[in-house]
């Protein structure tokens, strides 16, 4: 049976990175660059056709940030890397908020911006390990929540466990419980939280110190 390829978008204004990515995406098995895009605007012009998109932050004309709403309104099941040089704290929080599925930074290693794209396909929430220490610093300073989200125990244990950067399998096997129990318990989370990705399960956690 014939491997699924994944189609992928890139929106990058530097031409000569755009272009290092998309040649290094064509020699990659099951990977296929479909679309490069030198700024938002033309991106949500062809908005379909790939499942997920690299996605610059300072771009001419709209920012990468906000994008991501407007490229998910056209299609929902889109899922956005941010793939950047900013570090900052602002750009991270604001770009989870916004509903970024992942956020890398430009130096990432070629083997880890592959091993991204097939985690975020996956329903995970890939960040450089950089970029999680910086998401750990910043809340943790947060103040205690107001709010009673009657978040089970065994949900709090994947809460932690998705803040920690664990992948829904790794979950399963670290708790004993099948994959499809996590899945299970990842949708009531989402629901009680009142947020619709693992990156914003992560940043209402961090932010309101659901976790310790």
């Amino acid at each position: 049976m014939e491997k699924h390829e994944i189609k992928i978008a890139i929106v990058e204004d530097h031409r000569d990175f755009r272009e290092g990515l998309v040649s290094f995406l064509g020699f990659s098995p099951g990977f296929r660059c479909v679309a490069a895009f030198p700024s938002v605007e033309s991106a949500l012009e062809s908005p379909t056709g790939f499942e997920v998109v690299l996605l610059d932050i300072n771009l001419p004309g709209k920012s990468g940030i906000e994008a991501i709403p407007l490229l998910k309104d056209l299609n929902p099941d889109l899922k956005i890397i941010m793939m950047t040089i900013f570090d900052d704290s602002e750009n991270i929080f604001n770009a989870m908020q916004a509903g970024a599925d992942g956020y890398l930074l430009k130096n990432t290693p070629p083997g880890r911006i592959i091993s991204s794209i097939e985690e975020v396909v996956s329903g995970g929430a890939p960040m450089s390990p950089y970029i999680a220490r910086k998401v750990v610093d910043f809340f943790k300073t947060g103040s205690p929540a107001n709010n009673d989200y009657k978040l089970t125990q065994r949900e709090n244990e994947i809460l932690v466990c998705l803040v920690d950067g664990t992948d829904s399998h790794t979950i399963a096997n670290n708790l004993f419980i099948s994959y499809e129990t996590v899945r299970n318990h990842l949708r009531n989370i989402y629901g009680k939280l009142q947020v619709t990705s693992k990156a914003q399960a992560v940043a209402k956690a961090l932010r309101e110190n659901l976790v310790k």
